[in-house]
């Protein structure tokens, strides 16, 4: 599966008002971010020397981030081989912004009714650059059990809410905006980039996606838009189906997504608490 890996960029220094203190400090917080970057899509502990490989960038500066940010117990160390990964402190900001986040707060009681509901997967999505990412999940309770798991980027045309994500872009922002690796689906096969731009299309005219056989051949999956402000989808509600799920269980399942995406959707006020 297709991930990204957190890149050190660079900075403009043909401005002659920056100064050399100011770059420096703009190149740390870069590669701060990357780090950081790094071990969410790497999901793993690593060592500092493994991170900076990765980064491209001095392993002094390197070691010196990560004792910084061990420092304030944003990273750990995690057993004797001097790796380390996110530490309680990054708990901490999380669970601030779910409290802050009213918005997805709600969404996180929509998908226990909705999993109450329907016995299956569902989930919360977003766009996460040009990738798909899972925001919230509960997992389904029937024997065929499916399991997702939340912050793991996926190519968007593996996904039925990737095409509805991409509902407020054309053609030609589309075919601009994903790597055309990402074409390519689990089993090898390549998906034609027309197919989804018809999908996509079809996806805005109906107001959801289903899709079968793109990132599991075992799932049927149902994708609906939680509108914000400006009319276009900012996340979505989706439930993840057995692929022999019989047509009156797919309609219930997408009637309950379709009425709990409505009650989310954006109504005026703002999505953060004041």
């Amino acid at each position: 599966m297709p991930r990204r890996t957190g890149q050190d960029r660079e900075v403009d220094v043909s401005r002659p008002s920056t100064s050399s203190s100011s770059i420096d400090r703009q190149r740390g917080i870069d590669r701060a971010i990357g780090l950081l970057e790094l071990l969410l899509v790497r999901r793993q502990p690593m060592s500092a020397g493994e991170i900076a490989r990765h980064l491209g960038a001095p392993r002094s500066t390197v070691y010196e981030i990560v004792k910084r940010l061990t420092d304030a117990r944003m990273l750990e160390p995690v057993g004797s081989g001097g790796q380390v990964f996110f530490g309680r402190t990054m708990h901490l900001f999380g669970a601030a912004y779910l409290e802050g986040d009213a918005g997805l707060r709600r969404a996180g009681e929509a998908l226990d009714a909705l999993s109450a509901e329907t016995g299956a997967t569902v989930q919360c999505c977003a766009l996460r650059g040009n990738k798909y990412v899972v925001l919230d999940s509960r997992d389904g309770t029937g024997i065929f059990h499916i399991t997702s798991d939340v912050g793991v980027e996926v190519p968007l045309p593996w996904t039925a809410s990737g095409r509805v994500l991409l509902g407020h872009l054309s053609d030609g922002e589309i075919r601009s905006f994903i790597p055309p690796e990402d074409f390519r689906l689990p089993d090898g096969s390549a998906l034609p980039v027309q197919r989804f731009l018809d999908d996509v299309a079809q996806a805005r005219r109906d107001g959801f996606s289903e899709t079968t056989g793109l990132a599991s051949s075992f799932t049927w999956c149902q994708a609906v838009p939680i509108l914000g402000r400006e009319g276009r989808a900012d996340l979505t509600l989706c439930i993840v189906l057995p692929v022999d799920s019989d047509a009156m269980q797919r309609k219930r399942c997408l009637s309950l997504l379709v009425a709990h995406a409505r009650r989310l959707g954006h109504a005026g006020g703002d999505r953060r608490i004041a």
